[in-house]
């Protein structure tokens, strides 16, 4: 196809519109479950992501950038704070997931990422990785560690 003809430019036209079609569909998504969110919770935490250095890490890739995570704390924020409920945003450095939700112990081990589960050397309780990030330990750690975003 020639620079200025009328065939490439039909083109460029529908691949426009795909690509508009799949951010109102990303947008849209984000819209429905942040919403979900915040009509189900009083208090939501999120971890404060470096998303740039996970785009530039090997096993991530440009996937990361994708998923609109920015957008969706944004709309996550902007919901919360209209309904009168709290946001709460996780330090990147604090190890949620090697920390034992229960005694607060923490496990050096599972810093590696192949590690999904563990047991905890103190109190002998069975973790999943992910589920036992859910919950980091009592309400002092989540004071101590975590800050609210207004």
């Amino acid at each position: 196809m020639q620079k200025n003809s009328k065939n490439r430019e039909k083109q460029r036209r529908k691949v426009a519109r795909l690509h508009k079609k799949v951010a109102n569909q990303r947008k849209d998504f984000l819209h429905k479950q942040s919403r979900k969110i915040v009509d189900t919770h009083d208090c939501v935490c999120i971890e404060s992501l470096n998303m740039k250095a996970m785009a530039q890490a090997i096993p991530f890739g440009k996937s990361v950038s994708d998923h609109g995570w920015g957008m969706f704390t944004g709309f996550l924020q902007y919901k919360l704070k209209e309904a009168g409920k709290r946001l709460v945003k996780m330090d990147k450095f604090f190890a949620s997931s090697q920390t034992c939700s229960c005694c607060g112990y923490k496990n050096g081990v599972t810093k590696n990422l192949a590690v999904r589960e563990w047991d905890c050397p103190e109190c002998g309780i069975h973790h999943d990785r992910d589920v036992n990030a859910e919950y980091p330990k009592g309400g002092n750690v989540v004071e101590n560690e975590l800050y609210r975003a207004d």
